[in-house]
């Protein structure tokens, strides 16, 4: 028997809210913000064969379409509140449905991030999440706060997602151990928000990596008015991208996007606080360059020559 639009929604997206006023069921939610709190909302639309491929295990879709958007709030330095969840859907698959919301429930209960409403049609396959945070008034972290003299620096490694894309393309092979590997970090990335939340009050800007290392610095330092030096030696790789020849990983680590690490700056005097605050939040963090007044993004190898290359981020409409 077909499930129906409102079964569909109360039997696998229904559940009691506990911090929002209200969820699921009525027309609007309702979020009751601290006093002194802003509320930082952002959405994000995935698209199935542009955003993930038609392989991917529904439980991880679940994580990721949510994982996108607590990216967006650790950027932000905000703690998550609650979301809403829109869902296109060429059939209710049953046995697809309970993958997918458990994959979405898990990540959500591990950050305190409530479903508060949202809306099912039928159509090919998309998902849109809505997400909401609060953060101390005044306290956002910004992309238009990057000063000369800061340090840049970047959590996690970079690359493993673009590698994982080109081995599903055919552009490379991997051995089945490292391909498994690099797969997690396409399908299921980790948003780094208790990081964001311990670098409020110390990073000076802040984004996070979803289209591409340099394309994303390229907004910081738009919005910032300033330039920037990267060290290409610096930047943070994982074995398995180390072993592929060099071309490929300056591609993976300067644009290959789906990364969804965090990339701020921060003065050069508050180097043991950062990593202080990487340490409280157990996610390492990797100074990679610095923060200069001649606008523009330049990269060097380690010992400081400049580098060639083509520094761009994915655009959806150039790509």
């Amino acid at each position: 028997m077909a499930l129906g639009e409102f079964e569909l929604i109360e039997r696998y997206f229904t559940r009691p809210v506990r911090r929002a006023a209200l969820g699921v069921g009525d027309d609007c939610a309702l979020l009751q913000l601290r006093p002194g709190m802003q509320l930082a909302t952002s959405t994000d639309l995935l698209i199935e064969g542009r955003h993930f491929l038609s392989t991917v295990a529904p439980e991880r879709l679940g994580h990721k379409a949510l994982a996108v958007n607590l990216s967006d709030l650790a950027a932000c330095g905000a703690e998550p509140l609650g979301f809403t969840l829109s869902l296109a859907l060429p059939v209710a698959d049953a046995a697809w449905l309970e993958r997918f919301s458990q994959g979405l429930f898990a990540l959500a209960d591990a950050h305190g991030c409530e479903l508060v409403g949202g809306d099912t049609t039928r159509g090919p396959l998309a998902v849109n999440v809505s997400i909401f945070g609060e953060v101390p008034t005044g306290q956002a972290l910004l992309r238009s706060g990057a000063r000369t003299g800061d340090d840049v620096y970047v959590s996690g490694t970079l690359g493993d997602a673009r590698l994982a894309l080109e081995a599903f393309r055919g552009g490379l092979v991997l051995p089945g151990d490292a391909f498994q590997r690099v797969r997690v970090a396409l399908e299921q990335p980790q948003p780094r928000v208790a990081l964001g939340l311990a670098l409020r009050g110390l990073a000076t800007s802040a984004i996070d990596v979803s289209d591409g290392l340099a394309g994303d610095l390229a907004h910081v330092l738009r919005r910032s008015g300033v330039g920037a030096t990267l060290r290409l030696d610096a930047l943070p790789r994982s074995e398995v991208l180390t072993a592929q020849p060099e071309t490929w990983q300056r591609q993976c680590l300067l644009s290959g996007g789906d990364d969804y690490e965090l990339l701020f700056t921060a003065p050069a005097h508050r180097r043991d606080a950062v990593q202080a605050a990487a340490e409280s939040a157990c996610v390492p963090v990797s100074r990679i360059g610095a923060i200069e007044p001649e606008p523009g993004l330049r990269l060097v190898d380690g010992r400081g020559h400049p580098v060639e290359w083509q520094l761009s981020g994915f655009d959806h409409f150039r790509t």
